[in-house]
C-alpha cells in the first residue's frame, strides 16, 4: 500500500543492489506487509547494473512515492553503496538489507521497536547467532564455515562484543552513524564490522534473531576478492585506519610479485640459459603484469578495466613501475650514501617505490572516470 509522499519517513531501508532487477518489486511488496503502520520508505543504491536494476526501479518510483534510486556510475562496493544511500536518506531512523531478498524482512518491525520503545540503544543488529537466528538455509557448507571464522576474527581483532559483526542486516539511529562515517572504509563488503570498530565500543548494541533465506533469484556477490578485502578490513582496522583497505591491497599483490618475480627468474634460467641480468628483466616484466592483473581484478574491482581499456592501463602500469623503480634506486643511494647501511637504504628505497607505484597508479591507470 502506498503511504502519503508528503510525509517524512520515520525510517529508511536502503538496499545496496548490483543485478538484482528481478527481486525489486518482491522486496517493495514484502517491505509493504513488514511494515504496516510505520512511515517508511525505501532507498535502492545501485551500482550501474548491467541487468537494468535501476531502470526497474525508476518505473516503480514513478508508481510509488516511497521507493528511491540512487544511482551510482564510476563506483562499486557493497560499503560505499550504504555509505552514499545512509547519508542520503532524511529519516532518523535507517535500516541496510541485502536486495536477495535473503534477509528476513519481517524482523524490520521488531527492530525498529527496539529503537523506539528503548532510547538507550544505538544500534540493531539482524543476528543469525542468537536465540531465534540461523545462517544454514542461505549458506552452503563452506561458507558458513568462513563466514564463522570472519566473525571470530572480527571479534576478537577488532574487539567487537556483537555476536554477528559480518551481517549485512541491521538498523541504526542517523545521528549514531553520523559520528562514525567519517571514519569508515568505502571500500569492502563487511561495512557493519568496520561501523562497530569505528564506534570503539561506545554503542549500545541490541540483536534480533534472524533466518538466512536462500537466494530466488540472481547470483551471489561472495569471492576470493571480497575475502581478501575484509582481511585488508581488519589489517586497517589493526593500524588505527593509518592504511587504508587500498593501499593494504595493493602491498599484498606487491609481495605476490616478488613470488611471481623470483618464479619467473628461476624458470629463465633453466629453459633459455640467458645471462642473469636477461632473466631479471624477464622476471621483473612477469612481476609487473602480474601484479597489474591482480590488482585490476582485486584492489581497484570498482575502476576494473576491461578490453582496450585493460590493455592501455597495462601500459600505463608499465610506466608507472619504470618510474617508481627508478625513484626506488635513487632514495636508496641517496641514503646509502648517507648513512651506509645497505638494509635501511634498499628497505627506504622500496617503500617510496611501492607509495609512488600506489598512488601514480591510483590517478592514471585506475583514475576515476
Amino acid at each position: 500500500m502506498q503511504q502519503n509522499p508528503n510525509a517524512l519517513p520515520d525510517l529508511t531501508v536502503v538496499v545496496p543492489c548490483y543485478n538484482e532487477r528481478d527481486n525489486v518489486r518482491p522486496l517493495v511488496d514484502l517491505l509493504d506487509k513488514a511494515l504496516a503502520g510505520i512511515r517508511w520508505n525505501v532507498l535502492f543504491v545501485d551500482d550501474d547494473s548491467p541487468d537494468g536494476t535501476a531502470k526497474e526501479v525508476r518505473a516503480l518510483a514513478r508508481e510509488r512515492g516511497d521507493v528511491r534510486l540512487l544511482h551510482r556510475v564510476g563506483r562499486r562496493g557493497l560499503a560505499g553503496a550504504c555509505i552514499e544511500g545512509i547519508l542520503s536518506s532524511v529519516s532518523p531512523v535507517v535500516a541496510v538489507m541485502d536486495g536477495d531478498l535473503q534477509h528476513d524482512e519481517t524482523k524490520l518491525a521488531d527492530m525498529f521497536a527496539v529503537l523506539r520503545d528503548r532510547s538507550e540503544v544505538d544500534l540493531v543488529i539482524g543476528s543469525r547467532h542468537v536465540e531465534g537466528g540461523s545462517a544454514s538455509g542461505g549458506l552452503s557448507a563452506l561458507r558458513e564455515w568462513g563466514s564463522d571464522l570472519a566473525t571470530k576474527l572480527a571479534r576478537r581483532l577488532l574487539k567487537i562484543s556483537a555476536s554477528d559483526p559480518m551481517s549485512g542486516f541491521f538498523m541504526i539511529r542517523r545521528e549514531r552513524f553520523n559520528e562514525v562515517v567519517t571514519d569508515l572504509q568505502t571500500q569492502g563488503f563487511k561495512i557493519l564490522a568496520d561501523m562497530l570498530a569505528a564506534s570503539r565500543g561506545r554503542w549500545n548494541v541490541a540483536e534480533v534473531g534472524y533466518e538466512f533465506r536462500t537466494r530466488q533469484h540472481g547470483e551471489s556477490k561472495m569471492d576470493t576478492a571480497i575475502t581478501l578485502e575484509f582481511l585488508g578490513l581488519i589489517l586497517s582496522r589493526l593500524t588505527g585506519g593509518i592504511f587504508p583497505i587500498r593501499l593494504i591491497l595493493f602491498l599484498m599483490v606487491g609481495l605476490s610479485g616478488v613470488a611471481v618475480q623470483l618464479v619467473a627468474v628461476r624458470f629463465a634460467l633453466w629453459a633459455t640459459g640467458f645471462p642473469f641480468y636477461i632473466a631479471q628483466s624477464f622476471g621483473v616484466w612477469v612481476a609487473m603484469t602480474s601484479n597489474f592483473a591482480l590488482n585490476n581484478i582485486l584492489t581497484y574491482r570498482d575502476r576494473m578495466l576491461r578490453g582496450l581499456a585493460w590493455f592501455r592501463g597495462l601500459l600505463s602500469f608499465y610506466a608507472v613501475c619504470f618510474i617508481g623503480a627508478l625513484a626506488n634506486v635513487g632514495v636508496a643511494e641517496l641514503l646509502y650514501e648517507t648513512w651506509p647501511n645497505w638494509a635501511v637504504a634498499s628497505f627506504a628505497g622500496a617503500v617510496v617505490g611501492a607509495l609512488w607505484n600506489f598512488v601514480a597508479s591510483a590517478l592514471v591507470t585506475w583514475r576515476m572516470r
